[in-house]
C-alpha cells in the first residue's frame, strides 16, 4: 500500500479514536466495546494484508491461493495420464482442453464453472511442465557451464557478427 494511503488510514483511525473518546466523555459512558472491536479488526486486517504482500513479494503463490488445483485433479479433469517426470504429450492435453472448453461454452448451453475448471486444469499442467523444463535447463547449465548467447556474436561466431 502506498505510504500516502497508509498515513491517511492512520490519520482517520486517530480521528475516529478521538471522536469515540469525546463521545464517551460527553455521555459519561465507560464502555467502548464497539470501538475496541473495530480497532482489533482493523489491526487484524492490516497485519493480514502485510503478510499477504510479503508472501506475494517472496513469490509464494500457494499462500495467495489456498484452493489451488492439484496436478492429479487437473489430469482427471482433462482425462490425461499423470505426468511422468514432469513430462506429458501437450498435444493430447491441448486437444482435450479445446474439446471440453467448447462443449462447456455457456453460449452453447454449457457451464461457465466447468469451462473455467477446464481452463485452470490446462494451466496447471502447463505450469508443471514448464517448471520441469526450467529445472532441466538449470541442471544442464550447471553441468555444461554457462555460455552466454551474445558472447559469440561479439566475437564474430554468431549471426550478424563480423
Amino acid at each position: 500500500m502506498p505510504r500516502i494511503l497508509t498515513s491517511l488510514r492512520s490519520k482517520y483511525r486517530q480521528a475516529i479514536t478521538e471522536a469515540f473518546e469525546a463521545t464517551k466523555k460527553a455521555t459519561g459512558s465507560s464502555s467502548s466495546g464497539s470501538f475496541d472491536s473495530f480497532s482489533s479488526t482493523a489491526s487484524y486486517e492490516a497485519s493480514g494484508a502485510k503478510a499477504r504482500a510479503k508472501q506475494r513479494a517472496l513469490g509464494n503463490l500457494d499462500f495467495a491461493s489456498k484452493n489451488a488445483m492439484t496436478l492429479s485433479e487437473a489430469c482427471q479433469i482433462l482425462n490425461v495420464k499423470p505426468l511422468q517426470d514432469g513430462k506429458t504429450d501437450m498435444e493430447i492435453v491441448m486437444n482435450r482442453f479445446k474439446r471440453l472448453y467448447d462443449v462447456n461454452d455457456p453460449e452453447a448451453g454449457g457451464s461457465f464453472y466447468l469451462q473455467s475448471k477446464v481452463l485452470r486444469a490446462r494451466e496447471r499442467i502447463e505450469a508443471e511442465v514448464r517448471k520441469k523444463e526450467e529445472e532441466e535447463e538449470r541442471e544442464e547449465e550447471l553441468q555444461g557451464g554457462w555460455r552466454p548467447r551474445l558472447f559469440n556474436r561479439w566475437r564474430g561466431g554468431g549471426e550478424g557478427g563480423e
